[in-house]
This record gives C-alpha cells, structure tokens and sequence, in this order.
C-alpha cells in the first residue's frame, strides 16, 4: 500500500531541508576565484588563533583577546569548555575575550564572539563571503600587493554587525623558511616594529604567518576584525607551481623504465645483428619475424575470443530420437 505524504509535512520537509542544502554551497577554500583568478587554499585547512593583550595598569588585570579563525570548515567545539564559553556551531571566526588577575593568577572568562559563520539554521545570519582581488582593488595601496581579501560576516553582537577581513598576501619565501624550519618571526622589509603596537603572530604551520591588524568599530553599526595572512598559497602562480613541482610517481618512472629497457634491447640487438650476422634492414630488428607476425597472432587471438564470448552456437543435422 503506497502512503500519501500530506501537504503540511512535506513543507516542513523542505523548509528543514533548506539550509543544509545552503550550507553546502558555502566558502570553499580549494576554490577562491576573483576576477578570473584561481588560490587554492587547501593546504590552510585548520583553526589558527592569534591573541592580542590589553594592560590595564595600575590594576593588576590584564585582557586577553584570542581571535581563531578556519576559512576551509567552521570551527571544532572545543573539548571541556562550557558551551556558553564557545561560540556556536557554524563559526568560522571567533573570538574569546578573558580576564587575567596577575596577583593571584587566575583567569576569567569575559565573553565569546562569534566575528563570521554560517548560522542560517539558528538564527539565519549568513556568511556573505566575497572574494577580492588586490591587484584590481579600488584602493592604489591595495593594489601594489599581490594577493586576495576574503570577507565574511556573522552575528550582531552589542548593536554590531560582525565582520572578518582576511587579507591573503603573497609570500614566495614561506615554503623555503618551512624546510628551514625557523622558529623566528618573519624579518620585515621596513624597520623592527613593536608587537605590541602591530598585533600579535602566529604560524600557520606552512610557513606562512597570520597577523592580527585590528579589531574596531566602523561606522555606526558595524565591528570589524582585519587579519593579514602571508602565505605562497596566495600568489597567483602557486597553483602552475604546484604542478610543475610535483613529483612523478612510482608508475609513471615505472612506465619510463619499462620503455627504455625495451629501446635499449632493440639498440644493443640490432647492433649485434649487423657485426654478428651483416643483417639488413628489418633482419637487423631481434626477433623480426616474431614481430612481422605480430598482426596475424593478435587476429586469431581475437577470433578465439569472439568465439568462445558467443559459445558453440546451435547444433546442426537431426536431433537425437
């Protein structure tokens, strides 16, 4: 017996179904296109958090801010945290705000915010992300970098909209400083700058760095966080370098191996042929006559295949009594 699906409950049905279906069509990292531009951002994939400090002196507290940040999947929850400690699911930047007491060194949690995500099954904000291109950016100090900004909203927090700005610069030099394995900072072109003043570094374990900018208000209704992510992954030429330097594989030196043993058999036997025997022309080539009947062998082989493929076939003459 077939059941009816009412009307109401398949419009439920959809109505849940919905944002997942949104969600699947989100951020992707392996695909950041602008302006006819490709980055693959791949590589990047896992939370990287930076934390700038705040010093309340003469008070004897300090304030820790820690942004993490995942552009490839929203953020893992965190093992024995408190939910109401973290941000909520669908977070792809957050940042948690605690209290340090440096006389009795303790710590105490102030509030998370959730800067950008998808929460379109909660509380229906959205991701918004776009891509940018610097070298096509309206800004002429933009576009002397080569690069991509990547901006993404989330949820309204004390009257703001709250907003992430990624800027991915390039950084031809990170690959070579990983192999090197250096555990310093970044040697900048300009001169030493305080960290204090600039914002915090933290490695994004491919040799490039994630720097804090700031974290401010804009306009009348909107609090963005600037980041500024040095990697090889956004020059525009990493994806031919990837191919060019990759590696040929077991199969493909196998395959290569296989041809040039069969060249040099036919080299070495065609010589000996000529010294040993004064052979000539195809007499010259080892085992020519195999060769020439290579055709012929291949069409019976076939022929046998067909023929065992259709079977027997029907028996002729009279049929037995």
């Amino acid at each position: 017996m077939r059941l009816e699906a009412s009307p109401p409950r398949v419009v439920l049905f959809i109505i849940l179904l919905f944002p997942s279906l949104c969600l699947t069509q989100g951020l992707d990292c392996t695909h950041a296109r602008a302006d006819k531009q490709s980055w693959n951002f791949g590589d990047l994939d896992g939370p990287v958090s930076v934390m700038t400090s705040e010093d309340h002196a003469p008070s004897p507290k300090l304030t820790n801010t820690t942004f993490t940040v995942d552009v490839c999947k929203p953020l893992q929850k965190a093992k024995g945290i408190p939910k109401d400690e973290d941000c909520p699911n669908g977070t792809r930047v957050c940042a948690i705000k605690r209290t340090v007491n440096t006389l009795d060194n303790t710590t105490a949690f102030d509030y998370a915010i959730p800067i950008a995500g998808e929460y379109g099954h909660s509380t229906g904000e959205r991701l918004n992300h776009k891509w940018q291109r610097l070298k096509t950016s309206s800004s002429s100090h933009d576009r002397s970098k080569e690069g991509v900004r990547l901006e993404m909203y989330g949820q309204k927090s004390d009257g703001a909209q709250q907003k992430a700005v990624i800027d991915f610069l390039c950084d031809a030099r990170a690959e070579e400083r990983r192999k090197r394995d250096l555990s310093s900072l970044v040697a900048r072109d300009d001169d030493e700058e305080d960290h204090s003043a600039t914002g915090e570094v933290a490695d994004d374990g491919h040799g490039g760095k994630v720097k804090y900018i700031s974290y401010e208000q804009v306009g009348d209704n909107h609090k963005v966080l600037t980041l500024e992510w040095t990697t090889r992954f956004a020059c525009e030429d990493a994806g031919s370098k990837e191919k060019s330097s990759k590696p040929w594989g077991f199969f493909t030196w196998l395959i290569i191996i296989f041809f040039l043993a069969i060249a040099a058999y036919l080299i070495f036997g065609s010589w000996l042929n000529y010294n040993r025997y004064s052979a000539r022309g195809w007499d010259l080539v080892p085992h020519s006559e195999t060769i020439r009947d290579i055709p012929y062998i291949f069409k019976d082989w076939m022929r046998r295949v067909v023929n065992t493929i259709q079977g027997p076939g029907s028996r002729g003459g009279y049929s037995a009594v």
